[in-house]
């Protein structure tokens, strides 16, 4: 694949028109904003950066690595997506990931077509499915994982920008900072072995953001879903 076609796809894929949903969910920023924890863009870029290198985002990244070099093999895919959906620590976490997963898989079925997402589960989770699709179309893991993560930061700075709230320019400087974060969790996963089990590489410390997505459940005045 020409490198103009794999960026229109992952464009295509990860931009916020691709109705996935993402929109809806804040992860559990919003009872951290709640609370008082992310209350400016410095604090934002500490959170997001957690995520990204010892919390939810890298294990996104996790997921999406092995399901990419996964090859299309069903058995392989389908181990990888039940672990995914296992792997969420909060109610909410879970029907993010599945709910987006599976809007993707649908919608990519639907415009774009491919076999290998007849492969994987009715409900996937979100890393699993982008990370299939990204190579069965061709496209490379390193690539395919920084826009993905992109878009993950992405859409938590845009949650932020309705809740804390943050001005424009403030999320476009937060986005910025946070490159090097992406860029690290990107040269991790590339490095993780092949034939390790995924699950060897999964977990954090990012715990406070977990018990955020477990106290969202019943926070009484919210904007999202997560």
């Amino acid at each position: 694949m020409t490198t103009e076609a794999a960026l229109y796809r992952l464009m295509a894929w990860l931009s916020p028109s691709y109705p996935v949903g993402a929109f809806s969910h804040s992860h559990g920023l919003e009872w951290a904003v709640e609370q008082g924890w992310v209350r400016d863009r410095a604090a934002l870029v500490d959170w997001l950066g957690l995520l990204l290198g010892q919390g939810s985002g890298w294990n996104d990244a996790v997921l999406f690595t092995h399901a990419h070099r996964a090859g299309g093999d069903e058995a392989k895919l389908n181990a990888i997506a039940e672990l995914a959906a296992a792997n969420a620590p909060a109610k909410e976490r879970q029907v993010e990931t599945l709910a987006q997963g599976t809007a993707f898989r649908l919608i990519s079925e639907a415009a774009w077509g491919h076999e290998v997402l007849e492969r994987l589960p009715a409900s996937v989770a979100y890393p699993v499915v982008v990370g299939a699709l990204a190579a069965a179309e061709g496209i490379g893991l390193a690539p395919a994982l920084t826009a993905y993560l992109h878009a993950f930061a992405a859409n938590l700075v845009s949650a932020a920008q309705r809740l804390v709230p943050l001005g424009q320019t403030d999320g476009q400087k937060a986005i910025a900072a946070l490159m090097p974060a992406v860029q690290d969790a990107v040269a991790r996963a590339l490095a993780l072995d092949p034939a390790a089990d995924p699950f060897d590489a999964l977990g954090g410390c990012a715990l406070v953001s977990d018990i955020c997505a477990m106290r969202h459940e019943t926070q009484y005045t919210r904007l999202f879903r997560s």
